[in-house]
């Protein structure tokens, strides 16, 4: 199973925003931007762009750097986990669809990943 980096940053934030005590509502006012969107966002059912995400931050009170951490901690341990499942027996060679992954399954490009890291 594939591991969408929109689904991680999206749950990061709402774990950030949910500590904080604080609304959706709230964040999306001082974030400057649509309620609906930050919903999307949090979900993982759309792409933030490098502009959104450091008015999330901001409006939470936390850096950018340290939001792309927690992602990429999180990532890591996803990466982790599927590569034990596959270790058990399992030729990776043998398994298809979206729990397969290699060159193949990457996008032909991957939305504002390169911007949010500032490359």
């Amino acid at each position: 199973m594939m591991v969408l980096l929109r689904h991680l940053l999206g749950d990061v934030l709402r774990q950030l925003r949910q500590r904080q005590g604080r609304t959706l509502r709230e964040v999306s006012a001082e974030a400057r931007v649509s309620l609906g969107y930050l919903s999307e966002v949090e979900r993982g059912q759309k792409e933030a762009s490098s502009e959104l995400l450091s008015s999330i931050c901001t409006a939470l009170g936390v850096q950018l750097s340290q939001v792309l951490r927690e992602v990429a901690d999180q990532l890591a341990l996803a990466e982790l986990q599927e590569t034990a499942l596959l270790g058990d027996g399992v030729p990776a060679e043998s398994v298809s669809g979206p729990e397969r992954i290699g060159i193949d399954s990457v996008p032909d490009r991957v939305p504002d990943v390169v911007d949010m890291v500032g490359v």
